[in-house]
């Protein structure tokens, strides 16, 4: 144990001891408190921080609140289950084709050379002379426009028609025959009738179709495609009154062109009657069996000759 002489002494080192660590207390207190001002300007801080939190809050909500009701409009003007649909012409032209063991008549770029006019025309409205495994194909191409075909076959087009009863054709009578070709050229090239731009029903011209329905004649054709009537044996129409009424309805538009395609130019009807009633000069373009004819109205500047 300790000696009592030695108490003082240890009373007064940890009096001291006190007064030290109390000292040291007040010293650090006066070194990192802040003073009221200091105390002031950090509420004033933390006030704005919270307001500006707050601001910041009310302007993602309001931000959200406009993406809503921005998406919400968006909705309303386009639904999601509708324009991600596909046209019902594409659609019914993908299930036709897919599940058939048919194919168009064209090669592809044959088709090509029609596909370039119609996708910048389209949709427009598309006349074409004949009913056949590529019609679907053709509607599809101008969706939106109106495609009308003229089939020279009434059975064939209720056949057709009961497999796909949205495709509107019309039956065509031709009271020609492919063995008369070069009396009709003949015609076509010395009658003055011939070279008068009118309506075909009221064309003295021979080679004129002037039995095509009404919804044809009151229509301006943006393009025309000409692959029918039958023209591949002798008994058959030919293709003499299409191709010219082709180029006669094409003339005989307010305004404008009209991009004429021929197919099957190999064969004699066909190219030596669209070279001389569709005019090699207003020829584009040959790409295999078709040729793309681009022919100005005549009504729109009067006395353009039938040929330039």
């Amino acid at each position: 144990m300790r000696s009592k002489s030695q108490s003082p002494i240890n009373v007064k080192l940890i009096l001291t001891g006190i007064f030290l660590v109390f000292l040291l207390f007040l010293v650090l207190r006066s070194t990192y408190s802040p003073s009221p001002d200091q105390q002031t300007q950090s509420l004033d801080h933390s006030s704005v921080v919270s307001k500006s939190s707050s601001e910041v809050q009310e302007t993602d909500e309001d931000h959200q609140s406009s993406s809503s009701s921005s998406s919400s409009s968006s909705s309303v003007a386009c639904p999601s289950h509708t324009c991600n649909k596909i046209s019902p012409s594409l659609a019914n032209a993908l299930v036709h084709y897919a599940t058939s063991n048919v194919t168009p008549q064209q090669t592809l770029k044959e088709i090509s050379v029609s596909l370039r006019v119609l996708e910048k025309k389209s949709p427009c409205n598309f006349l074409v002379f004949g009913l056949g495994h590529d019609s679907l194909m053709w509607t599809a191409l101008n969706h939106g426009g109106r495609t009308v075909f003229l089939e020279e076959d009434k059975s064939w087009i209720e056949q057709i028609q009961s497999q796909l009863p949205n495709l509107e054709s019309y039956h065509v009578i031709y009271d020609t025959r492919i063995t008369q070709a070069d009396e009709l050229m003949e015609i076509g090239m010395s009658n003055e009738d011939c070279k008068k731009v009118t309506d075909p029903r009221f064309s003295k011209c021979q080679l004129a179709l002037k039995g095509l329905p009404q919804q044809v004649l009151e229509i301006d054709w943006d393009l025309i495609m000409v692959d029918a009537p039958t023209g591949w044996h002798v008994g058959a129409p030919g293709r003499m009154s299409a191709i010219y009424t082709a180029g006669l309805i094409a003339r005989n538009k307010l305004d404008g062109e009209t991009d004429v395609f021929v197919h099957d130019v190999d064969r004699i009807v066909e190219d030596q009657f669209s070279k001389a009633f569709l005019c090699e000069g207003y020829l584009v373009e040959q790409e295999g069996r078709i040729r793309h004819f681009n022919i100005p109205s005549h009504r729109a500047r009067l006395g353009r000759p039938f040929c330039p």
